[in-house]
């Protein structure tokens, strides 16, 4: 234990942000870092319990009080070694992830939990900045091959476990660049692009291949790769969006969040416009906007319309308000439902709860408005509670552009998983199970959102690194990759 009497001295304050008015002017990053003293205090308040519950909350296994205390008594290099033994891209979790780490902290108990997100992300940006984090190559070769499908970060973390295990390993990206969804679903001011162009060239050093532009399934067939790889980790992830069944649908100025998303981050990598927008330029610039849900990829579309100098967001939302504490008698260590405001939200944005979109309204083949109604909970006939929509309460929203971010109901199935002829689950995800990861085919292995559906940047990393041991006791018999 760092300081035994930290979290009585020392309250809890995080990294801040730029000003509102400043940071709509950039797409970079505007988080503050705390200074170095100040975080070393930070650390300091964890109270390494003897039942650690920051443990349960992390899917990647994080050895929270311990690089807690390394970082309090200035041993940041120990603290480095520490993070990277569990986690292979510290630098995305520390920006990207939503740190159940924190809700199960038992300083959350009062509210005031342990800085574990800023901790970590600091830890791993100055391993950087030092010159500490280095390619680890394999020693030997193992003389066995890999493919693995998709670079997104289940994809990454198994290709580098699987490199430094010493296999010959080749990751397969139909996009223009690596990254998946860190690349184009992420904005540009969440997660800077050049943090993963320098986890790529730490891995090509390292061995792995990257063919982007490249769609197994398509451009090949899985039964031909095959051929040559002696293993397959269909790690592609799970992009087939939730529609708005709605009449009228199917009008111009109704996109997929994603659309949207992966447009302005090509732009901000220097595509031309042909490139970033071959169907046509989606721009908020001047327009109403409406967003249709409430998780993070809605707060991206409000983060990027604002950016674009949108005239109003809406952001709706078909579940109701939840509140603003939860019950942590009922609730804690576990992730809470209570009201979350992001950044985004703190940039400008009307939020609306309980709203289901029956219509969309168009003329001339393009939006105008949305016809909503207001629900309730009732509860039926057997007992349990649905929704309903509340009699007389129809309104109409006025809407320029309106992206869908319901969310993701599983892998693709057009390419590569049909092609793959691999079993799967009632959810229509890729069924393998959490020991061995391995498909019906006993050449394939699945893991991150293929497997298990739309989740967590921590939940991909971890499945990558566990499938990759998967993969690797089943090519040498055993394996001495973490687990």
């Amino acid at each position: 234990m760092g300081k035994p009497t930290g979290f009585l001295e020392i309250e809890r304050h995080d990294r801040g942000y730029d000003p509102v008015d400043q940071r709509l002017k950039t797409w970079k990053e505007f988080v503050q870092p705390l200074p170095q003293p100040e975080l070393q205090q930070q650390a300091s308040r964890c109270m390494n319990c003897g039942i650690p519950f920051c443990h349960q909350g992390c899917p990647v296994n994080n050895q929270i009080p311990d690089f807690n205390e390394l970082v309090y008594r200035d041993q940041w290099r120990d603290a480095l070694d520490n993070l990277q033994s569990t986690n292979n891209f510290p630098e995305f979790t520390g920006r990207i992830c939503p740190a159940p780490c924190e809700a199960s902290c038992t300083l959350n108990i009062p509210d005031t939990p342990v800085t574990i997100k800023s901790i970590e992300c600091q830890i791993v940006d100055r391993g950087w900045e030092e010159g500490w984090i280095t390619p680890q190559p394999s020693p030997r070769g193992s003389g066995k091959r890999v493919a693995v499908v998709g670079s997104g970060p289940a994809g990454l973390a198994c290709a580098q476990q699987l490199a430094r295990a010493g296999h010959a390993t080749t990751v397969f990206e139909k996009a223009d660049r690596p990254g998946g969804l860190l690349r184009y679903g992420i904005p540009d001011f969440k997660m800077e692009k050049h943090l993963i162009d320098r986890r790529i060239r730490q891995m090509e050093s390292e061995g792995v291949i990257f063919r982007c532009g490249f769609e197994v399934g398509v451009d090949v067939s899985v039964e031909r790769l095959l051929d040559d790889y002696d293993v397959l980790v269909m790690a592609n992830g799970a992009e087939n969006p939730r529609d708005l069944e709605a009449a009228g649908r199917d009008v111009a100025g109704v996109h997929f969040a994603m659309e949207f998303l992966t447009q302005q981050n090509k732009r901000n990598a220097g595509d031309d416009e042909a490139i970033a927008a071959p169907t046509g330029t989606i721009n908020a610039h001047g327009k109403h906007v409406v967003v249709i849900g409430g998780g993070d990829t809605g707060s991206d579309c409000i983060g990027t319309s604002n950016r674009q100098g949108a005239a109003a967001v809406v952001q709706l939302e078909i579940m109701p308000q939840p509140p603003v504490h939860e019950n942590k008698s009922l609730t804690w260590p576990d992730w809470p439902l209570k009201l979350r405001t992001s950044s985004s939200h703190q940039e400008g944005v009307e939020r609306d709860f309980a709203v289901s979109t029956k219509r969309v309204i168009s003329k001339d083949g393009r939006v105008t408005a949305l016809e909503c109604v207001r629900l309730e909970w009732v509860t039926g006939e057997d007992g349990r509670q649905r929704m309903q929509e509340i009699a007389g309460s129809e309104f109409q929203l006025k809407a320029d552009l309106v992206f869908l971010a319901m969310g993701f109901v599983g892998p693709r199935k057009d390419g590569l998983v049909e092609n793959s002829g691999v079993d799967l689950d009632p959810r229509g995800n890729v069924k393998a199970n959490t020991n061995d990861y391995r498909t019906s085919d006993p050449k394939i292995f699945a893991c991150g959102d293929a497997r298990r559906g739309q989740s967590l940047v921590v939940w991909a990393i971890r499945e990558g690194r566990q499938c990759a041991r998967a993969v690797d006791e089943l090519l040498m018999g055993a394996s001495r990759l973490p687990r």
